[in-house]
């Protein structure tokens, strides 16, 4: 017996979505079906970038489709499908970009920019087109942790993003180089984070990944009103004092309508070199505890270590300079449940429009 197109089709409707919790057939996930005398060839989409991830879907494609009467061998092919949740149309989309998410905390000293630049360049990484900007307009780091410190280049009226570790980066310390404080007010900074976003020749992106200020103040309710921010990362250290900081800040996210796609513990522990015994120098479960009280995802634990902090200093990220370490792992893992998180909140604004990563696998199959 020739098994067809439907038989397949109906096999792989058991297939679930372990984050989306729907099977991948309703959820447009089947991207091609082909059968020929008993052989078939599959294309799904993945929500998640992660290789094992993937391995996963392929593995339990294959087994749900050999289990077709008259099916003789099963290729199953995989690949990442970029989230573009529906913007909010009440606020001026970026030109060209489909998801903004805002890196931010409650207060300084808890590695929110490394945070930031190391899950720009992860994202990268995974194969998405990626920008970086700076918010910090008081204490620009960026350049520093991505290795470039010139003034961009200009076209026409427009700056011209630096490239940086495959990541388009832009910055105030670009153009404000140097010792030289900046002494802004409210409406200067609002001026500026509007610059930034439409004034910058940021191109086709997946992911503008925006490094905030620490707090709750200009530059948070600036970017909330200019434009439609997908989703907030809220970076915290375990001890209670940066725990405190964050709650505020999740709460400042509800109020201006922005969801929190989930908490990243940052210096989370550290393993010694010389005995291999975990220390908990900044407390234990601390993210764990708020994700839950807050009803959302710790989307990782970042180990603390001086590879981190040596790295940001000599403008090579940790997922660059160690990729295989323990700390480049997290980042991975960080990057790849944001977009999770951000594919799932948008089968809830509509459906799962997605951008092709340029798999010539041919057309999606209409079902």
């Amino acid at each position: 017996m020739e098994p067809t197109r439907n038989d397949i089709i109906e096999a792989l409707r058991q297939l679930i979505d372990p984050f989306a919790g729907r099977d991948v057939v309703s959820l447009d996930l089947v991207r091609d079906v082909s059968v020929k005398d008993g052989f078939v060839v599959i294309a799904l989409d993945s929500i998640s970038p992660g290789t094992e991830s993937q391995l996963d879907l392929e593995r339990k494609a294959e087994e749900l489709v050999r289990s077709v009467p008259g099916v003789k061998n099963v290729i199953v092919r995989v690949g990442w499908v970029v989230p573009r949740v529906q913007p909010n149309l009440e606020k001026q989309s970026v030109p060209g970009v489909n998801n903004i998410v805002a890196v931010s905390s409650g207060k300084g000293g808890v590695g929110k920019s490394t945070v930031a630049v190391n899950l720009a360049v992860s994202l990268s990484r995974y194969g998405a087109r990626v920008g970086l900007l700076d918010t910090d307009v008081y204490g620009p780091n960026v350049p520093i942790m991505v290795g470039v410190n010139s003034e961009p280049k200009v076209s026409g009226q427009r700056l011209l993003p630096h490239q940086a570790h495959g990541v388009r980066v832009m910055s105030l310390g670009f153009l404000n180089p140097g010792d030289r404080p900046v002494v802004w007010r409210g409406p200067m900074l609002h001026t500026a984070v509007r610059q930034f976003l439409y004034d910058v020749e940021w191109g086709e992106l997946d992911f503008l990944i925006v490094d905030m200020p620490p707090g709750t103040g200009d530059a948070q309710l600036s970017l909330a009103q200019l434009v439609p921010v997908q989703g907030a990362v809220l970076v915290t250290t375990p001890q209670e004092v940066s725990l405190a900081d964050v709650r505020k800040a999740f709460n400042m996210f509800e109020q201006v309508r922005i969801p929190v796609l989930g908490i990243v513990e940052n210096m989370s522990y550290f393993i010694c070199e010389n005995c291999s015994t975990r220390h908990d120098i900044f407390g234990a479960g601390g993210g764990q505890r708020l994700a839950e009280k807050f009803n959302t995802t710790l989307l990782g634990r970042v180990p603390l270590s001086i590879e981190v902090r040596e790295g940001g200093d000599l403008g090579v990220p940790i997922v660059v300079s160690n990729p295989e370490g323990a700390q480049a792992k997290a980042f991975r893992e960080i990057a790849d449940n944001v977009a999770i998180r951000l594919s799932v909140l948008s089968l809830t604004t509509g459906g799962l429009p997605v951008l092709d990563m340029g798999d010539s696998r041919g057309d999606r199959f209409a079902v």
